[in-house]
């Protein structure tokens, strides 16, 4: 597996096989993934920002399928991101409805477990925004994959026996789970946000048992979440902030102690917001979506290379059993 300079910074899988290690990049990194040419490249703009305005100690990784346009790609190089281009995932060919019909090419994230010149690495979703440090979770213990609980109590869980009984994992005492069910289900996390250790033993596991797995309504939530439910460990709530917490269970929110907001509730994406669906009218909502704005207007917080920007990239040499190669990273804060 080796890796091309291009455009100082964004760099492509060439195909040669073996373990890549860096010699002097950071061992853990932020990752988020972009696929196509829509505006999804603001939020991961503001990401970028988000992260930057916290004082992260880490790079932000791009995962992007190669239909992510050139132009759209110096945009994240311009705002110091590690932009790296991936194969799309396909799940096998069935007759699954996913909830969303866009979430079939979701299943290419699992091509980040491959990022392993990387030792761990927190994953965010493009329409998250970190208000937060978040550095803390990079020291949690080895060899398990961390994540927030998921809601049972929207729709899209209409056909599953949780839904149908109001039993919701975030308020487990509220409705119990009847004897007569059998086992209560496994906990089940929402994979927007999740840390983990990139592994190519992993990375390929991953790849082998997609092909043996029907896919279900979540895609590849559904999938990571059978995958790694014997080594999953909850983390809480304000680490990823489902917007619809507030309005399902604002008993388990206190919003002046998050430190991620998942906008992904229908009409929350902060650059598309109108206040015209569904709660989206609410207080709560309206601030979290002007707090997302101050970021990604603040001009501050632009990367600025500055006038040694050369001296500030970092060479670094890969290698592999293919050879040693150059590569060239952005700076080490995103």
């Amino acid at each position: 597996m080796a890796r091309d300079i291009i455009n100082g910074g964004v760099t492509r899988t060439t195909g040669v096989s073996g373990l890549v290690k860096a010699a002097s990049l950071s061992s853990r990194a932020y990752v988020t993934f972009l696929a196509g040419n829509g505006d999804y490249v603001k939020g991961v703009v503001g990401l970028a920002k988000g992260l930057r305005k916290v004082n992260t100690a880490y790079p932000l990784v791009v995962a992007v399928l190669p239909d992510v346009p050139e132009e759209h790609r110096q945009i994240l190089v311009n705002q110091g991101c590690i932009v790296r281009e991936i194969e799309p995932v396909y799940p096998p060919e069935n007759q699954t409805q996913f909830a969303m019909a866009y979430y079939v090419i979701n299943y290419s994230k699992l091509r980040i477990w491959e990022f392993v010149e990387y030792s761990k690495m927190i994953y965010l979703d493009g329409d998250i925004q970190v208000f937060d440090n978040i550095d803390h979770l990079f020291d949690l213990p080895n060899e398990h994959f961390y994540a927030v609980m998921d809601c049972f109590c929207e729709k899209t869980w209409s056909h599953t026996p949780q839904f149908k009984i109001g039993y919701c994992q975030q308020c487990p005492d509220k409705v119990h789970w009847p004897q007569e069910l059998g086992p209560k289900p496994p906990l089940y996390f929402n994979a927007g946000m999740f840390v983990y250790e990139p592994s190519l033993p992993t990375y390929h596991d991953l790849l082998n048992k997609l092909k043996l797995t029907t896919p279900t309504s979540f895609a590849e939530q559904d999938f990571l979440n059978i995958f790694f439910k014997d080594i999953y460990k909850p983390i809480p709530n304000n680490y990823n902030l489902v917007l619809a917490m507030l309005w399902r269970h604002p008993e388990n929110v206190k919003l002046d102690e998050v430190k991620v907001v998942h906008y992904c509730a229908a009409g929350s994406k902060p650059w598309r917001y109108t206040g015209k669906e569904e709660n989206m009218d609410r207080e709560d909502i309206k601030i979290l979506v002007d707090k997302w704005w101050d970021i990604y207007k603040d001009e501050t917080l632009d990367y600025n290379r500055g006038p040694d920007a050369n001296a500030k990239l970092t060479a670094a040499l890969f290698i592999t059993d293919g050879g040693v190669f150059p590569y060239i990273s952005t700076p080490s804060a995103a």
